[in-house]
């Protein structure tokens, strides 16, 4: 049976996507669905809540760092084994860069592509039969982008939905929820977007109290209804990226978390075998592993607990000593010298790169990236493309002198210089690799 699926779009970051996703993921859920959630774009925290909500992983569905064949055969795994996916949009529905047609990075681009729905969430707070004529925009800005349904979100009173709500339907769009406006059902943030659904306390009261939001306020039946069937092209897994190692050691706790769902999941059907280890545990990485994978974070938020943790830190440097160590933005971090945290304390890091960093002296780093690389490195072999992001508050305070890794270019292929370093076996950069570039 081919899985259905709609997408969960919306004008703007902040109008209630997440929320609606989540809760709706969590309440087909409880109906005994097997339903699976998706997120457009680089998002590591959303795919945690979507996993956490269905009991089926989470998935990135990324137009630009993802080539076609990728991009097809993870849309194909996500419907596999699912009756509905609901994916969530980055940002404004049609947000993304510029670039060549169906590769700007936008949810957009995914609903042209696979032929998908878009329920259109709108926050209504401040405006009511104006309401209408933002939802009319979306109906004919692009007629390659169907919106099935609107749901109508920070509602303040039975008036207010009625205004808005009669002005959408009179140009033909159903509105198919009304949410009223409640603080409570917030999740809560910090610097990188949402605290990680690990975090929670009572995470799955959270995720029912949502879910008993959208059955209260939302038409579950004419939502499903809309959803329509999920059919990508064939894809193949050729421009994934490669298992580093044949036993990865991964760094896994609350200061390293972020390592893409479709990345460990290829990772582990191509054969090979990861391996946890918590630095702020203070464990070492496994001798008998290949290769050690220090993913991103919130170092900043544990650099003391690290600085610390010596069985790891003489763990890491005897690893290092013979076979490769690749870190990514907060790994990356890790590998230097030292981090100086929000409040302006230096705490001394791993030291097996020259560099060091600074979170108290912050500036906001954004973007897709592409790199070449300069040297064969955990991510791929000398010359290799890669696509990714990066995503980050730190400042680097000291460069060090070792090699650079990779020369960085942003998403419209504007050259950025060198980005991140290496040393012996060892290898880290701000970039978030994705995908190989193609």
């Amino acid at each position: 049976m081919t899985a259905r699926a709609i997408i969960i779009g919306a004008p703007r970051s902040g109008s209630g996507k997440t929320s609606v996703t989540i809760g709706l993921l969590r309440a087909l859920a409880r109906r005994g669905l097997k339903v699976r959630g998706a997120k457009s774009g680089p998002d590591y925290i959303d795919p945690g809540f979507h996993t956490a909500a269905t009991g089926l992983s989470g998935v990135n569905l990324d137009s630009w760092a993802m080539p076609p064949s990728l991009l097809n055969a993870l849309a194909n795994q996500a419907a596999c084994g699912a009756e509905y996916v609901i994916l969530e949009s980055a940002m404004g529905l049609f947000d993304g860069i510029p670039a060549p047609e169906g590769r700007s990075g936008s949810a957009a681009d995914l609903a042209r592509l696979y032929g998908l729905p878009v329920l259109l969430v709108l926050d209504v707070s401040g405006q009511s039969t104006t309401a209408a004529a933002v939802a009319k925009g979306f109906a004919t800005y692009d007629p390659d982008v169907r919106m099935a349904g609107v749901v109508l979100n920070r509602l303040g009173s039975e008036r207010h939905r009625r205004l808005a709500g009669d002005a959408i339907e009179a140009i033909g769009l159903p509105v198919v929820g009304a949410i009223m406006r409640d603080p409570t059902l917030n999740l809560p943030e910090r610097h990188l977007g949402l605290v990680q659904a690990g975090e929670h306390e009572n995470l799955m009261a959270h995720l029912d109290r949502l879910a008993d939001m959208v059955e209260k306020s939302l038409d579950i039946d004419a939502i499903l209804a809309l959803a329509s069937p999920l059919e990508p092209a064939a894809g193949d897994f050729g421009e994934a990226l490669q298992p580093p190692g044949q036993r990865i050691a991964l760094a896994e706790d609350a200061a390293f978390t972020f390592l893409y769902p479709h990345v460990a999941s290829y990772w582990r059907n191509a054969g090979a075998e990861i391996v946890p280890f918590s630095p702020l545990a203070d464990e070492a990485p496994s001798q008998d592993c290949d290769v050690c994978w220090l993913p991103g974070g919130y170092p900043e938020l544990h650099a003391g607990k690290l600085a610390a943790a010596g069985n790891f830190r003489a763990g890491m440097a005897r690893f290092a000593a013979t076979k490769p160590v690749h870190g990514e933005c907060g790994g990356f971090m890790v590998l230097g010298e030292a981090l100086e945290d929000a409040d302006g304390e230096s705490h001394k890091m791993l030291g097996l790169l020259g560099h060091s960093t600074s979170f108290a002296r912050r500036r906001m780093n954004l973007g897709y990236r592409e790199a070449q690389l300069r040297a064969g490195c955990p991510l791929g072999s000398e010359g290799m493309l890669i696509r990714g992001h990066e995503f980050h508050y730190a400042q680097m305070t000291a460069t060090g002198n070792d090699e650079p890794l990779a020369d960085l270019a942003d998403g419209q292929g504007n050259p950025l210089g060198a980005s991140g370093y290496r040393r012996g076996h060892v290898s880290g950069t701000f970039f978030h690799a994705i995908a190989r570039g193609a």
